[in-house]
């Protein structure tokens, strides 16, 4: 038995699986099979790191070393797995794996759309190297051709953010992180849903539960009300012990907070309020029930699929109001009023407008009779309304950029 704590991708010899050795001997040539996936393989070299590979006739028990596998993804070599002997394989495999699923989601996309291929093929070069990456193609009216992907939390998005620019020189937008919900249909299947736009209708959604997380919070003693306050307006509740103090000075706090709490800006929110002086640490720890509702952007009465979200209820109202306010300031005038609108199913429950722009008919008009310019006043809004009728928006990119954008 051989237990995989990590990997790497070769160009010229595929995978190599860095493992250590519980039992048994790998020997050059070996015939070996992944009990996790039942793949089969053949270590086409082994050795030590010295730090540089060291190639060595055999691994013994007790072990650290690599297996070159030639397999063409480092998917097919998940940590955690267990290696065996296709000849004599183990009765069962090495306790403790776990498959790594991405738990945070956010789309990418693109500022040059030009850059779209090199971002397929960045994504790609990424992914040969981590595994928890997960992407596939998106397309927004928009924001042009990008990839919905998937991170096992924030700093693995940030990472993956950071080496596409650096690596591959590519100037990016990044939405807004969401998470991926688990939904319990009428008929009993359950769904996950990692988007806006697969939320199920609600007619026959049965129960929708988010993703929870146990939040410890190192901090000063004299910060404690501030950030208990902060964990509370995240939705966080306390749980049993929730705040052990590890001396007279220095505390820490137990919080059980829904994903969505600490996805977007909670650290910097804590930093604010401890001066800088706590410390965050978050697990998973399974799903909880929750209240939310798919929420419909429309702009001049239609919905703009890039716009949707997920929202809690009692937060929907304020949550509509933010973005619709936000798009009546960077959405250009048009020659007709455009209505600015959140909804959720049929039921409005934000609204903004932006007023037509307008030509003076009645400058020319100087004295004479008043019902001349009430003719010419009334056959401009009957203008206004046939437009307002057959119209349509063209949404600037930059006004996408101020409601999306991280």
């Amino acid at each position: 038995k051989a237990l995989i704590f990590d990997s790497t991708f070769d160009d010229y010899r595929g995978v190599i699986a860095y493992v250590r050795l519980m039992q048994g001997s790998i020997a050059k040539r070996s015939k070996l099979t992944f009990m996790e996936n039942h793949l089969s393989s053949e270590a086409l070299e082994v050795g030590y790191f010295k730090p540089k590979y060291l190639a060595q006739t055999a691994l013994s028990a007790g072990e650290i070393g690599y297996v070159v596998t030639g397999l063409k993804a480092v998917e097919d070599c998940k940590v955690g797995d267990t290696i065996t002997l296709t000849e004599r394989p183990a009765s069962q495999a090495l306790p403790g794996y776990r498959q790594a699923k991405p738990m945070v989601f956010a789309s990418i996309f693109c500022k040059e759309g030009d850059d779209f291929s090199k971002l397929r093929e960045a994504l790609g070069k990424l992914k040969l190297n981590d595994a928890a990456l997960t992407y596939e193609p998106e397309n927004s009216k928009a924001l042009g051709f990008g990839f919905r992907c998937g991170f096992l939390g924030l700093l693995h998005l940030d990472v993956v953010q950071e080496r596409l620019h650096r690596e591959y020189d590519l100037d990016l937008i990044v939405t807004v992180p969401a998470v991926a919900y688990r939904a319990t249909l009428t008929n009993g299947t359950v769904q996950t849903i990692s988007s806006p736009l697969d939320f199920p209708d609600p007619t026959q959604l049965q129960l929708v539960e988010e993703p929870a997380m146990q939040v410890d919070v190192v901090t000063p003693a004299s910060y404690i009300g501030g950030i208990i306050s902060l964990l509370q307006d995240r939705r966080g509740t306390p749980l049993a012990n929730d705040i052990e103090y590890l001396d007279q000075e220095r505390v820490i706090i137990h919080y059980r907070v829904p994903l969505t709490g600490i996805i977007v800006d909670f650290y910097d929110k804590l930093k604010n309020v401890s001066s800088g002086y706590a410390s965050l640490n978050y697990e998973f720890k399974g799903y909880q029930p929750c209240q939310v509702r798919r929420m419909d952007i429309l702009v001049a009465g239609d919905p703009i699929e890039a716009l949707a979200s997920v929202v809690y209820e009692d937060e929907a109202q304020s949550a509509g109001r933010v973005i619709v306010s936000s798009l009546q300031k960077v959405l250009p005038r048009q020659m007709f009023e455009v209505r600015l609108q959140a909804a959720i199913g049929v039921k409005i429950i934000a609204s903004e407008r932006i007023p037509a722009m307008r030509k003076d008919v009645t400058a020319k008009l100087y004295g004479g009779d008043v019902t001349r310019k009430r003719k010419l006043l009334e056959k401009q809004k009957k203008g206004k309304a046939k437009m307002k009728a057959m119209g349509k928006i063209d949404i600037p990119k930059e006004a996408f950029l101020a409601v999306l954008k991280r």
